[in-house]
């Protein structure tokens, strides 16, 4: 049951992070690749927050999502809204997200920077496993947020316009829908999100400049396993990815960790090339 909470764990910010490239793609059909240094970004100024100014927990996530939202409007800005097309989006959002981990290496280092968390360091006995704090949070955070954010596409006027944006640009527009109002709003929510995001791993992963690239990866195939546009999907696809990496560490080798994960998402792709959860879209031409 240990290795089964750390793989948990481990699976939620891969979710955190597929989640975040699931909300850009529901909007606009095209990838934010600079999704987990978004994150990264959160977890620095949470780190900021809780050892350099000494600030309550309400004020550094209200920080962090602040900051990392501003950040995520200017790289809709600069990165997203001269370029047309979607291909070359994925370029613009990569290089932006370079640059936010040279940024974070001037300010911070490269040194790995603990960040403490509030529900203390103490592990805990449940059903048969030992887990840190940290890590049942993350599960917990993890599922909440999908379904809170599954709900709110499902049910709210706003979700069903991102929504309706996502099928048909044009016929949205049609009906009155702000597309590219939509669109900068959907970056700055995954910014908001990002800061909280940031926030909820720092404690597990540390403040560190290559988190970024570790995540960006890993969220990616999350998100393929489990299917595109899928919210349960990215969630179901990191935990897959985090239990078999514990796994493969515990029982196999921790070299084989990374050529295991990508042999699962193989093995998906060929018995469902859209994932687990994703959906094959008709149209009648």
């Amino acid at each position: 049951m240990t290795l089964i909470y750390a793989g948990l764990s481990l699976g939620a910010v891969y979710a955190l992070v597929a989640t975040g490239y699931n909300i850009v793609f529901i909007a606009s059909h095209s990838f934010n690749f600079a999704q987990a240094q978004l994150m990264m970004i959160g977890a620095f100024v949470t780190y900021a927050g809780y050892v350099t100014f000494k600030l309550p927990t309400v004020a550094v996530l209200a920080l962090a999502m602040v900051v990392v939202a501003a950040i995520a409007a200017l790289e809709e800005r600069i990165a997203i809204r001269p370029v047309s097309d979607h291909q070359t989006q994925l370029i613009t959002t990569l290089g932006f997200g370079t640059v936010l981990t040279g940024v974070a290496q001037l300010i911070w280092g490269t040194q790995p920077r603990t960040v403490p968390f509030v529900g203390g360091d103490t592990a805990i006995t449940f059903a048969g496993g030992r887990a840190y704090p940290v890590e049942i949070a993350l599960v917990v955070f993890a599922v909440l947020l999908v379904v809170a954010i599954n709900l709110y596409t499902r049910y709210r006027m706003g979700g069903l316009a991102i929504v309706a944006m996502s099928e048909d640009t044009e016929a949205a527009t049609l009906r009155g829908i702000d597309v590219r109002k939509l669109a900068f709003v959907a970056f700055a929510v995954t910014g908001v999100l990002g800061g909280l995001m940031g926030a909820m791993i720092a404690p597990k992963t540390y403040a560190v400049a290559t988190l970024g690239a570790a995540l960006a990866l890993k969220g990616f195939v999350a998100l393929a396993i489990g299917g595109f546009g899928s919210m349960y999907g990215g969630l179901i696809g990191g935990f897959v990815i985090g239990l078999v990496e514990q796994v493969v560490g515990r029982y196999l080798d921790a070299n084989l960790i990374n050529l295991s994960v990508f042999a699962v998402l193989l093995l998906v792709l060929m018995i469902r090339p859209t994932g687990l959860f994703g959906r094959v879209q008709e149209r009648v031409v």
